[in-house]
């Protein structure tokens, strides 16, 4: 999951936005508890990076109006990065890239494509399955995009998709990947709530499923309605053949998830166990990566997870001022004082957080929003994994859509196409994911079912 943010964004819609969110808060915390809130948003406003802005806000704030002494910022410094679960972000980062660049993409396309491609748009349904596929093993939206899209585009462009009808697909289809377990952002939801990661990868599986389900419907009926290509239906011999040169892709999601499940390992072991398996089916197996571009994996996952960790390490120092300052006590005070029940409170929290997705990603929102709503929404009795779920499926539309939709991004740099033709292509798939949104918000069945059936609950 890259953690860097888009320095595109655009200034008319990134600046109301936060002179919005800047007196809302205001408004609720007032004093100079508002300083903390005021001063990261003109940090922000800036552009400069969200970790840094982190930083500079909690220690302004420590040094200047709180006498907190600086070894019990050390302290919790260290205290709340050793948790065992954050080890899980760099080994499921290293094993995205060993499986983006070992192969496994490819004949998860080729399975998909044998399954579905006689269908409607058959070749945009395999995409769908495809980024479901991959998203099980890799835990990131970003390299969920750029493992299929770079190899099925120029596929579906060249049997004649339009380039529109094809970015749509694996923009919004590679957000299975944060939804689909294993997920890097449930993960951070984990680390900033203390809710059991294995819970809330076994809550993500049904509503992963529904959203590669709805999508996949979505493809088939735009296909359909403009008369998109499809392609030969697979025999059993070849559906057969395609599985078996994917098979060793596949198993690890049995290996992740099964080993999670019956309690053989936890998610960080499942984390490390995933590192080691993607580096031997990329190097041994499929020997698609050689062992002279092995370091330069090491690097760049090493690069991705310091990033993810440098921002992880301000958030906790800014979690730990808003506790020291009573900030999210005072907010659920403030809430439940007013009677905001239940409904209107997740009703909120959607749309707080589909603005705040158009100035930040998807970590530093989970980061510094999720111990804020959280005592909240415990408070009104909404189940914690139902509200890490929701917050994670807010997460993957704020993926999707202007001004720092990552997959926008992500995919422009794989289409060449700009960011206003991207965001116009996405939008019947940007539609479905605000509908089944609402489904998961207000049905908690979707999220909760599974990992009560699992006893995990």
């Amino acid at each position: 999951m890259s953690t860097i943010s888009a320095p595109e964004a655009h200034w008319s819609i990134k600046i109301p936005a936060l002179l919005f969110g800047s007196l809302a808060i205001i408004a609720l915390v007032g004093g100079k508890k508002a300083v903390v809130f005021c001063l990261l948003l003109a940090l922000m406003a800036t552009g400069m990076p969200i970790s840094i802005a982190l930083g500079l806000t909690v220690l302004t704030f420590l040094f200047t109006m709180t006498n907190v002494p600086i070894e019990s910022v050390a302290l919790k410094l260290f205290t709340g990065i050793e948790k065992f679960e954050i080890m899980a972000i760099p080994f499921f980062i290293l094993a995205g890239n060993f499986l983006t660049h070992g192969g496994v993409a490819r004949r998860m396309i080729d399975f998909a494509t044998s399954m579905v491609g006689h269908f409607h748009g058959g070749l945009g349904l395999a995409g769908v399955l495809a980024c479901a596929l991959f998203a099980a093993v890799s835990g990131s939206s970003p390299a969920t995009v750029v493992a299929i899209g770079s190899i099925l585009l120029p596929a579906m462009i060249k049997q004649g998709f339009p380039r529109q009808f094809g970015a749509g697909v694996i923009t919004t289809a590679g957000a299975l990947g944060i939804l689909i377990p294993p997920s890097i952002a449930m993960v951070m939801f984990s680390v900033a709530t203390n809710t059991s990661v294995g819970a809330l990868f076994m809550a993500g599986v049904v509503p992963g499923l529904m959203l590669a389900f709805l999508l996949g419907l979505t493809t088939w009926w735009r296909a359909r309605k403009f008369g998109y290509p499809r392609m030969p239906k697979a025999t059993t011999g070849e559906r057969w053949s395609a599985f078996r040169r994917s098979v060793w892709g596949l198993m690890l999601i049995v290996l992740v998830l099964g080993g999670i499940y019956t309690g053989i390992f936890t998610p960080t072991e499942a984390a490390a166990i995933a590192a080691v398996y993607a580096f031997i089916i990329a190097v041994f197996v499929y020997r698609d990566l050689p062992l002279s571009r092995v370091p330069k994996v090491l690097l760049d996952s090493a690069s991705m997870s310091a990033m993810l960790l440098y921002i992880i390490t301000n958030a906790v120092l800014f979690s730990f001022v808003m506790t020291n300052e009573g900030i999210p006590q005072a907010m659920a005070d403030w809430l439940l004082g007013m009677g905001l029940g239940p409904i209107t409170f997740l009703l909120a929290v959607n749309i707080l957080l589909l603005l705040a997705g158009n100035v930040m990603e998807p970590s530093s929102i989970i980061l510094i929003m999720a111990p804020i709503l959280f005592p909240v929404a415990i408070k009104l009795g909404i189940d914690p994994i139902h509200f890490g779920i929701l917050i994670t499926v807010n997460m993957e539309v704020g993926m999707c859509h202007p001004p720092v939709g990552l997959n926008l991004y992500v995919a422009s740099g794989i289409t060449k196409m700009g960011i206003t033709e991207l965001t116009i292509a996405v939008w019947p798939w940007l539609l479905t994911m605000l509908v089944f949104l609402l489904l998961v918000t207000y049905v908690p069945a979707i999220s909760l079912w599974l990992p009560r059936a699992m006893g995990m609950m």
